[in-house]
């Protein structure tokens, strides 16, 4: 195989709300941190560890305006992407170094806002019929519609 591959699959939790850069042309871009953990057992001591990794994500235009619009912190999302490295030099003359997650592709799995909704709804929900059966309309049980 002479190709390369840059893809990058993540789902976790957001580590913040999503925020928005705007530029002079009307594009824009987002970034927001990605959580993913790792659990396993330490088995010389039998106790539970759990590992976060935090990635960098970045989402251009149509895309990180809906990202802002609908995530916040602690919603669950599965990402696709690229890895891409920079640096620049910052203000006081000090090189600067990032990888971030280049975001080409993404679902919502979760939303603070989705969750905070069902639950208002099951309130409401326990005041609807819960019989399922079929009103037979007057029709002897064994007769078929057809």
């Amino acid at each position: 195989m002479n190709g390369t591959l840059n893809k990058v699959m993540l789902i976790g939790h957001l580590g913040d709300d999503v925020k928005l850069h705007y530029f002079e042309a009307g594009n824009c871009i987002g970034r927001f941190q990605l959580a993913t953990n790792e659990v396993y057992i330490n088995k010389t001591t039998n106790e539970k560890i759990v590992s976060t990794e935090w990635h960098n994500l970045v989402v251009r235009n149509k895309a990180a305006e809906i990202c802002e619009k609908y995530l916040s912190k602690g919603d669950k999302i599965y990402v696709e992407g690229r890895i891409k490295s920079r640096q620049w030099q910052a203000e006081d003359g000090s090189m600067k170094h990032t990888t971030e997650i280049q975001v080409t592709e993404f679902t919502f799995l979760t939303t603070k806002k989705d969750t905070e909704g069902n639950k208002q709804n099951q309130g409401s929900e326990s005041t609807k019929n819960t019989n399922f059966d079929t009103p037979n309309k007057g029709l002897p049980i064994n007769d078929l519609p057809f």
